[in-house]
């Protein structure tokens, strides 16, 4: 039976693939699309669609109203970008941008289709709204630029066993992965232990 080592290695072979570059840290994607590098604009939607997306999801909108907002925002980015002074700011920023149009949105949608003038008009701060959710929404995003660097074994294997509706049982997720049942479980714990690091990596704690 191969040594703990070699076993390591067959499972986990040298990651030999360029780091995506939606997997760059958010001042060196800024820095590639402030100098015009289309590609960075890309990997810079496509690192933070998600959040922008969860935010309206999360206040109970449509997907069409959510795809608008989303494209809004998007917009905003692309000409608010270089004003940005701080870009480990971003993702608040986007939370904050995001959860500013989602208010407006509802205030605006419930305007239109009131029929009693004395119904009370939307309350709430849109900066406070965005304080109750930016704790959630920041350890989802910090957990999906986690999820980007392992490798795709891990991805694989961690999307089955705890993404999946139900999760899958270990033998299925044997036979994707084209692995012994008996090995799940220490393939399993090297991935927790890669993702944990990989949280560490893109700062959080």
């Amino acid at each position: 039976m191969a040594d703990g080592d070699s076993l390591s290695t067959e499972l986990f072979p040298i990651w030999e693939q360029q780091e995506p570059m939606c997997a760059w840290p958010d001042e060196k994607l800024v820095e590639a699309c402030l100098s015009g590098e289309q590609k960075a604009w890309h990997a810079l939607i496509d690192k933070y669609k998600k959040l922008i997306y969860s935010i309206p999801v999360k206040n109970g909108f449509s997907q069409e109203d959510a795809s608008e907002i989303f494209q809004s925002v998007c917009v905003d980015l692309f000409s608010e970008l270089q004003k940005l002074r701080q870009p480990k700011a971003l993702a608040g920023w986007l939370i904050q941008v995001t959860s500013h149009k989602c208010f407006h949105l509802r205030k605006q949608q419930k305007r239109l289709q009131q029929t009693d003038p004395e119904s009370p008009e939307p309350s709430g701060n849109p900066d406070s709204h965005a304080d109750n959710l930016i704790c959630q929404l920041e350890r989802e995003q910090a957990l999906r630029e986690a999820f980007v660097l392992l490798p795709d074994r891990c991805k694989e294997l961690i999307h089955a066993l705890f993404f999946s509706d139900p999760p899958l049982p270990y033998d299925q997720v044997a036979k994707s992965l084209g692995v012994a049942v008996g090995s799940i479980g220490f393939i399993r714990g090297r991935c927790l232990t890669k993702l944990r690091k990989s949280l560490e990596t893109v700062g959080f704690n």
